[in-house]
């Protein structure tokens, strides 16, 4: 109703500047930290996309444009701070089930957003950090430029291991699913 649908579907003209190389298929950019405040200037002129470093990465779908953020905070863990976050654009934003991992490029922010994404009916944009300590907040869809749906990521650092307590807690936490499924199948 407030015509947010329109720029949610991707309905609105939206430019999404590439680069190819010599054979003409897709480059990777790679948006690096001290490029971020011009992505967020200039994410549509091809000039600033050319200037970006450019990656070629096996096993990505033919189909579809990729770039890379780095991941800076908190706010995802257990994904690591300095991560290479792999995207994929979407144009139409419906498309995206709700939960979804998304790089949210936000007019007048000078950092993009890594957040779990939510597209509701009304025209907003829910925003959830997979770290509670961060509160989850809502946009409207005119405020987001661009949305980048997770692909993968790299990172330098090892996952940790699992301690042994955290190994008992999801045992136990089986064990109860599994019995409250018998118990209620019983009544």
């Amino acid at each position: 109703e407030a015509g947010n649908d329109v720029y949610i579907r991707g309905g609105n003209l939206r430019v999404l500047a590439i680069s190819v190389d010599r054979s003409n298929n897709e480059n990777v950019e790679y948006v690096p930290v001290k490029a971020k405040a011009g992505y967020m200037a200039g994410y549509h002129d091809p000039e600033l996309i050319a200037s970006l470093p450019k990656y070629s990465l096996p096993n990505l779908p033919a189909q579809g444009t990729f770039r890379v953020f780095p991941l800076t905070g908190d706010s995802m863990l257990p994904v690591p701070e300095n991560s290479d976050i792999i995207t994929q654009y979407v144009a139409d934003w419906t498309a995206v089930k709700p939960e979804t991992p998304c790089i949210v490029i936000l007019k007048g922010q000078q950092d993009f957003v890594f957040k779990l994404v939510t597209v509701r009916e009304d025209g907003t944009i829910l925003l959830r950090s997979l770290n509670p300590v961060y509160e989850p907040y809502t946009v409207g869809a005119d405020e987001a430029l661009e949305i980048w749906r997770f692909y993968a990521y790299t990172s330098r650092e090892m996952p940790e291991a699992r301690p042994e307590m955290a190994t008992v807690l999801k045992a136990i936490k089986e064990l109860e699913d599994y019995y409250g499924v018998l118990l209620f199948e019983r009544l």
